[in-house]
C-alpha cells in the first residue's frame, strides 16, 4: 500500500499491476480490494475534524492465506496501512501522560 498526496478527499486505487499472493477468485478479490478501502476510509475518517485529508492509496499487492483470509481482515488491514503510514510521516503519536496516584486511605 501506499500514500500519496492527493486532491482534498480519500481516493483509493489499484495498481494496474497489482502483485496477488496466493489463490483467489476475481469476485473474492473485488470484496478484499473493496474491504481495504472501507477500512482506509474509516481510519482517515475518524481523525480530528480539523484535519484535512487529501490522499490516494494505492493498492500495489495482496496476500491471500487459503484458510484467514476474510473481508474483515483486509478492512482491518486498510486501517492499520493508514496507522503505520500516518506513523512514518508524522512520527509516534505521544504517550498518554499518566495521572499522579491518590494516596490510599
Amino acid at each position: 500500500m501506499d500514500f500519496e498526496p492527493w486532491e482534498e478527499g480519500i481516493t483509493f486505487e489499484v495498481h494496474a499491476d497489482l502483485h496477488t499472493r496466493g489463490s483467489i477468485t476475481p469476485d473474492e478479490l473485488t470484496e478484499y480490494q473493496n474491504a481495504v478501502a472501507t477500512g482506509i476510509k474509516e481510519e482517515l475518517t475518524a481523525l480530528e475534524a480539523k484535519t484535512t485529508v487529501a490522499v490516494a492509496a494505492v493498492l500495489r499487492a495482496v496476500g491471500i492465506h487459503e484458510m484467514d483470509s476474510h473481508a474483515g481482515a483486509f478492512r482491518h488491514a486498510g486501517r492499520l496501512a493508514v496507522r503505520r503510514a500516518l506513523i512514518l510521516a508524522y512520527g509516534s503519536p505521544p504517550s498518554p501522560k499518566r495521572l499522579p496516584s491518590r494516596p490510599q486511605r
